[in-house]
């Protein structure tokens, strides 16, 4: 869905599993922070207003958006119900942004669909900075909202499998 139709932020909180005892990784990525930074505090806090303890969330930073699979895999190893990647790439004068994008895609596909944990694409990707920010609490929502709520479901459905 096109985030210019749908607010970010905007859920159903009934749709929502109670996630009281739930743990959460997130790998976040330190460049573009201030966009980065923006979308872990939309996370976390969207975590703990669904129940997860702050002891519950673990947060590691890494240098960039394409460590963010190494990350990923990693945190997933850690016991957590669930791995929130969160980064921001925004398009340059190069084509190292389409390497980037490319390629953080395919390894956070990869492993959601190879690990026993899900992994969460909280990955944006914007032509500019404006963007970026209407994305990250701006007038299109927070996409570290939705990232967090994505986890908590789908923790609650692979929960749900394994029993």
């Amino acid at each position: 869905m096109a985030t210019v139709n749908h607010n970010l932020s905007d859920y159903d909180i009934q749709s929502v599993p109670n996630a009281e005892g739930m743990k959460f990784g997130i790998v976040v990525s330190q460049w573009n922070d201030n966009i980065t930074g923006a979308l872990l505090n939309g996370a976390v806090q969207t975590l703990k207003v669904n129940g997860v303890s702050a002891d519950d969330i673990k947060v590691m930073t890494v240098p960039g958006s394409f460590e963010l699979t190494y990350a990923a895999q990693q945190m997933a190893k850690t016991g957590v119900d669930a791995v929130i990647a969160i980064g921001c790439v925004i398009r340059g004068d190069t084509p190292h942004f389409d390497y980037i994008c490319e390629g953080t895609t395919n390894g956070l596909a990869y492993l959601n669909a190879s690990q026993d944990v899900p992994i969460i694409y909280g990955l944006i990707t914007t032509n500019n900075m404006q963007q970026a920010l209407d994305r990250c609490g701006g007038r299109l929502g927070n996409k570290g909202d939705e990232a967090a709520v994505t986890a908590i479901k789908m923790a609650d459905f692979r929960r749900k499998v394994k029993q």
